[in-house]
């Protein structure tokens, strides 16, 4: 069932989306070449419950920690260990909070030094195809027009929708109706309404569209090995327009 959220819920939803974009906002100072990934983890873990939330992802389906972290031909779901960053690789970060029993929910690619410029423009394309999806979660709209903009802005220019992975509705549980794909036809599906609350998350490749799941069971990565970025927002779907709850500084 898809729920509509009362302004007081939004506004703890927001509080939520607030930690996680000031935690996402804290690790860009921290990805650099030589750095561990689970150095990150325990960072934005330790600043995550400094404000009193919880990591919503760690023990989440049984998932070991705070952040998904994905690196090159990682779509989604990496899990943090002890590999190092290095110069030239690209990563993905998903970070969600939980506080006074609501949700946010967020995702950003970063560049690791100095990349090159195929995916410096696979970063800009998905972070710009995420705009152009919440430019259509207005009342009135339909789930499947967000996922029509993303799907032609990306592929006009020659990349790939990852499909088997969604958005979602979020609220008093990470994952709610309805799921929010980055692909499909205009104007199916649930219609939006003032206070829906949604994460929208297109995952992008350079190459194909085709993905699997690694042996570890939960990292995603593209069939052809080419790098992929992932973006998303929480936004709030108010009378005059989506509001973006998780925008940060960075």
């Amino acid at each position: 069932m898809v729920k509509v959220r009362s302004p007081r819920e939004i506004e703890l939803i927001a509080e939520s989306c607030q930690i996680v974009a000031d935690t996402l906002d804290m690790l860009t100072n921290h990805i650099n070449p030589g750095v561990k990934l689970f150095e990150l983890d325990s960072l934005a873990e330790e600043f995550i419950r400094s404000k009193g939330a919880q990591p919503a992802f760690k023990g989440y389906m049984g998932f070991p920690a705070t952040l998904c972290i994905s690196i090159d031909d990682e779509v989604v779901h990496g899990i943090p260990n002890n590999r190092i960053l290095k110069e030239g690789q690209i990563v993905g970060f998903d970070c969600g909070v939980e506080k006074n029993g609501y949700y946010g929910d967020s995702a950003r690619t970063y560049a690791v030094g100095s990349i090159s410029v195929e995916k410096k423009k696979l970063m800009d394309i998905t972070r710009e195809s995420l705009i152009q999806g919440i430019k259509k979660a207005k009342v009135g709209n339909y789930v499947s027009d967000i996922g029509h903009a993303i799907q032609t802005y990306v592929e006009a220019v020659g990349f790939s929708v990852v499909r088997e992975l969604v958005g979602h509705g979020i609220g008093t549980a990470l994952h709610e109706e309805p799921q929010i794909p980055n692909f499909g036809s205009p104007k199916q599906g649930v219609q939006l309404q003032t206070g829906m609350c949604l994460a929208i998350e297109p995952m992008i490749n350079i190459g194909a569209k085709e993905i699997y799941t690694d042996k570890d069971g939960w990292t995603v990565k593209t069939k052809d090995g080419q790098s992929s970025a992932h973006f998303e927002h929480t936004i709030a779907i108010l009378e005059n327009g989506p509001e973006i709850l998780t925008m940060g500084k960075a």
